[in-house]
């Protein structure tokens, strides 16, 4: 099996995201701070090496981690 890069709640995350979701809608699904939100969001980018979060969408679904 692959080695996956996102950890499941940032997978949890980044799948509201495509679904449109906002930070805060996010926050309020997950039971978790819209700091939190954007702290993992943050992680996702540094670690894909991207800036903004469509850029990160963007490279998640090339690397097939998320799916529309």
């Amino acid at each position: 099996m692959s080695q996956r890069i996102l950890t499941k709640r940032e997978r949890e995350i980044f799948e509201r995201l495509i679904q449109n979701y906002s930070t805060k809608e996010i926050a309020h699904a997950l039971f978790i701070s819209e700091k939190t939100v954007r702290n993992h969001i943050s992680n996702v980018m540094q670690k894909l090496g991207v800036k903004g979060r469509a850029s990160a969408v963007v490279e998640l679904l090339k690397l097939k981690e998320i799916s529309i």
